[in-house]
């Protein structure tokens, strides 16, 4: 019996697996510098076949689709940081200080690739478009994360490891670097990247699970646990449903007032309200200081599960509709040509 959507899946067991060893075992002294390294490797192998996996002529396909790109974008890196501002008077009674904070950090991220553009494929939405403007998301949020965490998160509280324009420079080298340098030698390895897909998972999945050790073994000697009460975890669930549903909701909207088909709007459903847990947790460990990553990305972590089991049962919502769209035109012109 295949397990329900609604359950979390074994990358999220994992996850909570690794906070609970960082928990009970953090590493510090040399073993914690021994995993600093690795993470930084794994982050930087983990870019490095993503820019071979990436199409341009995939890419190109949809790029033209300019509307629903701005439209996308808008709703990544203006709509749901305005969100987390807005709602602070509701939020910050709910969590910590430090969680806020995640919560902004959370808001400002790009969107996520591989799961838009899947749900996107299950719901039968614009496939092209996704690809394009998922993949031009986590590009862009390169340069506009750094920018808007230091206009919108740290002046709320965040622990800055550097200035925005030291946090972009550093960005560019850990992440970007590799990212262009495995699209360059896209044309001699790609097919290999794309053949083995099992690969690309295991560092995709063990560099965050790195990364998570990493900052929970800080954060939980910095004393995470203590500072965060049952009760703000609780909280901390409920912000995250409200933000999330939130925006679904205006992005549906948005998408029908403006005039868009049911195809384009699966897209900027799936597009525009998805944070990336893959991009998200490298960047924290870059912008913010080490003992403050765990409770920043908690948030996140919380999100990127959340989303998952509700945009599953979107996306299977979408699909038969779209189905019987589809066939409710068949069965008319069936019956008008027995008649």
């Amino acid at each position: 019996m295949s397990r329900s959507r609604l359950l979390p899946d074994n990358f999220t067991l994992a996850l909570l697996s690794v906070v609970t060893l960082a928990s009970l075992v953090p590493a510090s002294g040399r073993p914690a510098q021994f995993f600093e390294g690795l993470t930084t490797v794994a982050i930087g192998l983990l870019f490095f076949l993503h820019g071979a996996k990436l199409s341009r002529e995939a890419i190109l396909e949809g790029i033209t689709h300019w509307r629903l790109h701005l439209l996308v974008f808008a709703s990544t890196f203006v709509l749901f940081p305005l969100l987390g501002l807005a709602l602070k008077p509701v939020l910050v009674p709910l969590v910590t200080p430090e969680l806020y904070t995640g919560v902004l950090y959370l808001c400002v991220l790009p969107a996520t690739v591989q799961s838009a553009i899947a749900f996107t494929a299950m719901a039968r939405g614009n496939m092209p478009a996704a690809i394009c403007s998922a993949s031009a998301s986590t590009l862009l949020g390169v340069f506009v994360t750094p920018v808007l965490v230091g206009l919108v998160v740290l002046p709320h509280g965040g622990h800055a490891a550097s200035s925005s324009l030291d946090a972009i420079g550093r960005i560019l080298l850990q992440l970007m670097v590799p990212f262009a340098a495995g699209h360059l030698l896209r044309p001699w390895i790609g097919g290999w990247v794309k053949r083995r897909a099992s690969v690309l998972k295991f560092v995709d999945q063990g560099s965050i699970l790195l990364v998570v050790y990493t900052a929970f073994s800080a954060a939980v000697i910095e004393g995470l646990w203590r500072q965060v009460p049952g009760h703000a975890l609780v909280g901390l669930l409920v912000v995250c449903a409200v933000i999330l549903a939130l925006a679904l909701s205006l992005t549906t909207l948005l998408a029908r007032k403006l005039g868009f088909d049911t195809e384009d709007e699966i897209t900027i459903v799936f597009c525009g309200s998805k944070k990336s847990l893959a991009s998200g947790i490298p960047m924290a460990k870059v912008l913010f200081a080490s003992h403050a990553v765990g409770a920043t990305v908690l948030p996140l972590m919380l999100f990127h599960q959340m989303q998952l089991m509700v945009c599953a049962v979107l996306a299977q919502r979408y699909a038969r509709r779209q189905v019987r769209v589809a066939v409710e035109p068949d069965a008319l012109g069936a019956a008008t040509s027995s008649k």
